[in-house]
């Protein structure tokens, strides 16, 4: 296929998590006594934290490229009428879930790492924080129901499926195992939303070709000339 502008903004989408796994892992180094399996990870970009400028550094591309590759996600579905309203509705939501994330936590970063939830910032971080678990769960339900009624999207409701459970075990393994395994949780929660936001990118970087009928096939010829 002849790949446009918008396709290659799919690779933001790989990039991002690369880009926040890398930050997650090495400004653990720029931390003193930061222990990741009890700590979250926004512990590492509290304004106090001494990782707060390795983190804004190494996390650059993860901060832009997941808002930038699932717009243009939602741009292409949506221009192409791919699937049925019902999976572009559970791509909307994912969009979102990423423009609140990016403007919420950059506006309402945590003021001390590791500190008990009391001031301003801290309690609309936490409120952030509930929209976002929110809208992606909300997502990611919408998008297997999708992927069991319509087979050109079945293998995103599948991916949809995997990143889910992955996101359950998060406050479920934080309520089973005790609060030194917090970080673990935690992780596993943010990891699934990244990790389905790179799976997107593939498919926007393909043309989700694999998801087209005939019709948004040929809307898709369109869109691209």
């Amino acid at each position: 296929m002849k790949r446009k502008l918008i396709n290659w903004t799919g690779l933001l989408g790989i990039g991002a998590l690369i880009s926040y796994v890398i930050a997650a892992y090495f400004c653990r180094a720029a931390f003193p006594g930061y222990n990741w399996m009890e700590q979250a990870v926004s512990d590492l970009s509290a304004e106090s934290a001494p990782s707060r400028q390795l983190w804004d550094k190494l996390s650059a591309v993860y901060s832009a490229g997941t808002v930038v590759c699932t717009t243009c996600v939602a741009i292409f579905v949506s221009e192409n009428k791919i699937s049925s309203k019902l999976f572009r509705t559970g791509i909307y939501l994912l969009v979102i879930m990423s423009w609140i994330s990016k403007l919420g936590y950059q506006m309402f970063a945590l003021d001390d790492a590791g500190k008990a939830i009391g001031g301003v910032n801290e309690t609309m971080h936490m409120i952030v924080t509930a929209f976002v678990v929110a809208l992606s769960i909300a997502s990611f339900v919408i998008l297997i129901i999708a992927g069991i009624k319509r087979k050109d999207v079945r293998g995103i409701g599948i991916w949809a499926a995997i990143f889910f459970a992955m996101m359950l075990m998060g406050p479920i393994g934080m309520a089973v195992f005790p609060p030194e395994f917090f970080g673990i949780g935690e992780r596993c929660s943010i990891y699934a939303a990244i990790g389905f936001e790179a799976v997107l990118g593939v498919y926007l970087f393909n043309g989700f070709k694999k998801t087209m009928t005939a019709d948004t096939a040929d809307a898709a010829v369109d869109f691209r000339v």
